[in-house]
């Protein structure tokens, strides 16, 4: 899973948009006995959210497309606007 999920969990906890018993760290810890690990950005990522088209305007999100295009990875999402892109999704 990548980090940028996990930062946006976190910030959502903290302005009371999600509730999550034990917030985020609880989060990550579920994730790390279910043998999930933490993607990290990468430099790549970044420079892949340059040549995406601008259909999507959220940061996290556009972040998110680059890196599954660059790791050749699928995005889980119910967001119809990350379906646009040319990238694998569920």
């Amino acid at each position: 899973m990548s980090v940028i999920s996990a930062w946006e969990i976190a910030i959502k906890v903290s302005l009371g948009k999600l509730t999550f018993a034990g917030g985020s760290a609880f989060f990550l810890n579920e994730m790390k006995k279910n043998g999930i690990e933490l993607l990290d950005i990468a430099g790549s990522h970044i420079e892949c959210v340059e040549a995406l088209p601008f259909i999507h305007r959220d940061p996290f999100n556009r972040l998110l497309i680059s890196t599954a295009k660059s790791e050749g990875i699928t995005i889980l999402t119910a967001d119809e606007s990350i379906h646009k892109y040319d990238v694998p999704f569920v």
